[in-house]
């Protein structure tokens, strides 16, 4: 295991020198979807329409901030369990997603993808929501805005700490003894 600091968008090389287990910290632009979001994103796909944002190399983080306090540009920001986006998340990594952010084991359809397309799942440590916000320097609404938190949000992340869940290669830290 290693600590590393990597930019976004993240390389075909960079993802393919992580390992299981490995300490990242992310630096660059981060977008935010979780249930409702990926359902009407699933709903454009199927009608041949553009999706909100260019999913090719993009970072998808499962979250729903809580309010902003003043003077910060997002609430606590904890991530939501990403099994819930396990439907959707193949078709997106097949369209070029890059890599997700979540919390909690994911099904062997979303691996056998995320090895497929060379990708990676990033776990976020649950609970730790006002810390993790004070990683993330800028948040914009860029669609699906009368979702409230479940909008997708752009966001621009400095140093964001995750762990590397499930690497290119299919190992995961959750099949570990």
């Amino acid at each position: 295991m290693m600590d590393r600091h990597l930019e976004l968008p993240l390389s075909t090389e960079d993802v393919h020198s992580l390992h299981a287990g490995d300490y990242v910290y992310l630096t660059g632009t981060v977008y935010t979807a979780r249930d409702a979001a990926h359902k009407r994103m699933n709903e454009a796909i199927d009608r041949n329409e553009a999706l909100p944002f260019d999913i090719r190399e993009s970072v998808i983080y499962y979250m729903g901030p809580s309010p902003a306090r003043p003077g910060r540009p997002i609430g606590s920001a904890g991530p939501t369990t990403a099994g819930r986006m396990d439907k959707y998340a193949p078709e997106l990594m097949d369209m070029g997603m890059r890599a997700m952010i979540g919390k909690g084991r994911r099904t062997r359809e979303v691996t056998e993808a995320i090895v497929r397309n060379g990708c990676v799942y990033f776990a976020a440590v649950g609970g730790a929501g006002a810390l993790l916000s004070q990683r993330i320097i800028s948040s914009e609404v860029i669609a699906y805005e009368d979702l409230g938190t479940e909008a997708i949000r752009k966001l621009y992340v400095k140093d964001f700490p995750v762990i590397v869940a499930i690497d290119c290669g299919g190992t995961c830290i959750y099949d570990r003894k």
